[in-house]
């Protein structure tokens, strides 16, 4: 992985967001809908963006697409994302994107608290 590659992907807010959140573990696209407020059209594309510079894995657990960072990061990957982690702090919008994350009933989804799949059929969020 290229470090340009690395910069591209974090020159926009939503995606910056988004890598913010899987720091915490793996989400599904309703689980970002709801704590950015975004259409789900918006949070796939970037999701696809960052999917095909390979800043995130996608797998599918039933009905959802599962997105999660990379098990094996790049040395450059891990650093900026810690970088991230290390800033987001600051700024109010990733402070209430976390709130928001933890305020999230994920009982209802395809993971449960621990990241791991739920075996249902219930529709997720």
């Amino acid at each position: 992985m290229k470090l340009v590659q690395i910069y591209e992907c974090l020159c926009d807010e939503t995606r910056l967001r988004l890598l913010n959140l899987l720091l915490q573990g793996p989400l599904c696209v309703c689980h970002f809908q709801t704590i950015l407020g975004e259409p789900q059209v918006k949070i796939s594309k970037h999701l696809g963006y960052l999917k095909t510079r390979g800043l995130v894995m996608a797998r599918r657990e039933g009905n959802w697409i599962v997105y999660a960072l990379p098990e094996k990061r790049p040395h450059e990957l891990s650093a900026n994302l810690a970088c991230l982690q290390d800033c987001a702090g600051d700024q109010a919008v990733f402070r209430r994107d976390l709130a928001r994350l933890r305020q999230l009933d994920l009982s209802c989804s395809p993971l449960n608290a621990a990241g791991t799949p739920v075996a249902h059929g219930r529709r997720c969020c």
